[in-house]
């Protein structure tokens, strides 16, 4: 029989088409697997890979990074605890 063709647009970020095995898009921005971003005042975490979540405690704010769940949308409060915050991060867990 014949084959069947699927074709799947190729994922977008803000007007820009990127590879998503090299890439992610953060808040319109393209970025690479191994770039991060800062997460409050005390941390890092990689985009590609991890949420920076803002949480209360009473009425003290604390930020924790979370990890990204694959094929979810990921959100805050569902997601894993990758690290808390409590102080700058110096170790790399990721490649």
């Amino acid at each position: 029989g014949s084959g069947l063709w699927v074709c799947r647009p190729a994922p977008r970020c803000g007007d820009q088409i990127y590879n998503p095995s090299q890439h992610c898009c953060y808040y319109g921005t393209i970025l690479t697997m191994n770039q991060t971003r800062p997460c409050g005042p005390n941390c890092t975490f990689w985009p590609c890979f991890e949420l920076c979540c803002s949480e209360y405690i009473g009425f003290q704010k604390k930020y924790v990074v979370r990890l990204k769940v694959q094929g979810l949308k990921s959100q805050c409060f569902t997601s894993p605890v990758s690290s808390n915050c409590k102080k700058k991060r110096t170790t790399s867990h990721w490649p």
